[in-house]
């Protein structure tokens, strides 16, 4: 074997440890979230309100979902590697005799599925969080007469803070895809002869992949990523 093919092999199984790191931290991120609700226990007992507690909450369904944004990222950047560092040894039937993945590359801001859960579950307990406050410190709010000077800031604290982690969130999700565009433009990996093979539900392909596609003749299909 050469220098150069160890050293390939090597990165291969650097990058499959960094997406497996990155798949680890998503699952502390949701025991931290899922133990956060202790907070509501300080509620109770008079030691914070519950207007901080339901921002503190928010600010956790926040780092939680920018977490996987990111991990996203480097799960599809570390796959378009190892795909290229298999462009390197195999061949066009592999991707009939073992797999197809790494026939063309997936496309920019694919989420796994079970990302996509752990998302959810973010935007779902922030959601109920943030209707239970609305009910208890916000709704009674529209049946009393307003009187000047009458208005408590921290009752919007919850708020506030769903206004910046919704920015924050827009901005590093176009900042990832960018990275990731970026990335593939610059280094597509080799040409691979992947005629015949279809692309679709199981892995949509980069509209860069695309374009290649309809210059080969062949149809580009997307579907739901897994």
């Amino acid at each position: 074997m050469t220098e150069r093919e160890e050293l390939l092999l090597k990165m291969y199984d650097q990058m499959h440890r960094d997406i497996h790191r990155h798949i680890l931290v998503v699952w502390q991120s949701v025991g931290v979230v899922v133990g956060a609700f202790a907070i509501f226990a300080l509620v109770e007992k008079n030691v914070l309100p519950l207007d901080l507690a339901a921002g503190l909450m928010v600010l956790l369904c926040g780092w939680l979902i920018a977490h996987l944004l990111d991990a996203s990222y480097w799960y599809n950047r570390n796959l378009v590697i190892i795909a290229n560092i298999e462009r390197q040894f195999l061949a066009p039937s592999d991707l009939r005799e073992i797999h197809y993945y790494w026939g063309r590359h997936r496309e920019s801001g694919a989420m796994l599925t079970h990302l996509r859960i752990q998302k959810y579950l973010g935007i779902g307990v922030a959601t109920v969080v943030l209707l239970y406050h609305f009910s208890v410190r916000i709704y009674p709010g529209f049946y009393s007469t307003f009187e000047f000077g009458s208005f408590e800031p921290i009752r919007a604290v919850p708020y506030l803070i769903l206004l910046v982690v919704i920015v924050f969130s827009f901005y590093l999700r176009h900042n990832r895809n960018a990275s990731y565009t970026e990335f593939l433009k610059n280094s597509p990996g080799r040409d691979v002869d992947d005629r015949g093979v279809f692309y679709g539900v199981g892995h949509r392909v980069s509209s860069s992949e695309c374009d290649k596609m309809r210059q080969d003749g062949e149809p580009p299909v997307s579907g739901t990523e897994d």
